[in-house]
């Protein structure tokens, strides 16, 4: 038949004219015929022609004839052309499955509310795939396990209550939980990463610029700040804060990344966190990773509402971060001038950067 012609064809003449409308049978063919040079070929051709608005359709065909290497690729083109990817007509046309790998990555490029956008418009052709009427019911049913990979709390206030929270797929208890994440404190949990979702490759990394934890450090509404530079360019996503000495308390935090020369805010979150009244940091992220550049001098800034806390001793001016994948990262610290609250190189609240790099 067709593909034992198509073989022989191959084995003796090492030249098959591949096009974009016969490289998915071929691949079809090569793979039930197993014929590996054929196979990588089609492969070839399909990196090849891979763009940000058929990566979607490519990841489909890749994943369904098991091309890890092409699969690998498609996603790279989709964290780096978030936008451009989703909007194309393939977006809508991808499994449940793949929806889901997509929306747990890390390091999509887009904003939290678009991506929402998208996999409504996503659950509206599941709907009619499915031959169910396009109803909030029916949506949140064919959305299953994808609408809890949705980021919620990197959302604006602002964009969540004008997207999600009238979409009609959330329930009206879940609806009020964001709205009470987003404004009270203390937060009640919500079954959403928080997680910025960091268009930047590598792992998450953090340094500690304190040697030693002390017992008590006092909040009168002054920022604690200390002012640092960064050999090499990275993403920060969040501080690591001492919590209370009395036990389990929550904080309100403002917290602020400013480019010391310019004075200029570059990110900042409102916010809040819980500690357990051990000496260990608690995590308080922005909602966007905040690109720092090497030798640029910028203030962190956290600003806390609450009980007296546990604080760093023995600063340390100098950190190194040593990761086995990118070269050295190295910090280095300096006293911000004004009033920081008492926070020094030497001493103080804001022990831990983390970031990306």
């Amino acid at each position: 038949g067709f593909g034992g012609g198509f073989y022989l064809l191959f084995l003796y003449s090492d030249e098959v004219q591949i096009g974009p409308e016969t490289v998915m049978t071929t691949l079809y063919t090569a793979k039930k015929y197993a014929v590996p040079a054929l196979e990588a070929h089609c492969v070839d051709f399909l990196t090849k022609h891979l763009r940000a608005d058929n990566a979607f359709m490519l990841l489909t065909q890749a994943r369904l004839f098991d091309e890890p290497q092409l699969a690998s690729l498609c996603l790279d083109t989709i964290d780096k052309s978030t936008m451009d990817a989703i909007s194309a007509e393939g977006f809508t046309d991808i499994d449940i499955d793949t929806l889901c790998a997509v929306l747990e990555r890390d390091t999509l490029s887009i904003r939290e509310s678009r991506l929402f956008g998208a996999v409504v418009r996503w659950a509206e052709a599941e709907c009619q795939r499915q031959q169910l009427p396009v109803t909030f019911g029916n949506k949140q049913k064919v959305l299953g396990r994808a609408l809890s990979l949705i980021r919620f709390p990197l959302m604006t206030i602002e964009e969540f209550a004008a997207g999600p929270a009238q979409s009609g797929i959330l329930s009206d208890r879940e609806v009020v939980n964001l709205f009470l994440h987003f404004t009270v404190n203390p937060k009640p949990k919500v079954d959403y990463i928080d997680r910025p979702r960091c268009c930047l490759r590598g792992k998450e990394c953090s340094i500690n610029r304190f040697q030693q934890v002390e017992s008590r450090w006092g909040y009168s509404g002054t920022s604690d700040r200390i002012r640092f530079t960064v050999n090499r360019r990275i993403s920060i996503v969040g501080f690591g804060l001492y919590g209370s000495i009395h036990g389990p308390t929550d904080y309100q935090v403002n917290i602020q990344i400013i480019d010391y020369e310019k004075n200029q805010t570059l990110g900042q979150n409102d916010t809040g966190f819980s500690c357990d009244g051990t000496a260990s940091t608690f995590r308080v992220m922005f909602k966007e990773p905040i690109e720092i550049l090497p030798t640029v001098c910028y203030t962190a800034c956290a600003t806390l509402k609450g009980p007296d806390s546990h604080y760093g001793t023995k600063g340390l001016k100098k950190v190194i971060h040593e990761s086995p994948t990118a070269s050295k990262t190295c910090f280095v610290f300096y006293s911000s001038p004004g009033n920081n609250n008492g926070t020094s190189i030497e001493d103080g609240q804001i022990p831990e950067i983390i970031f990306y790099t």
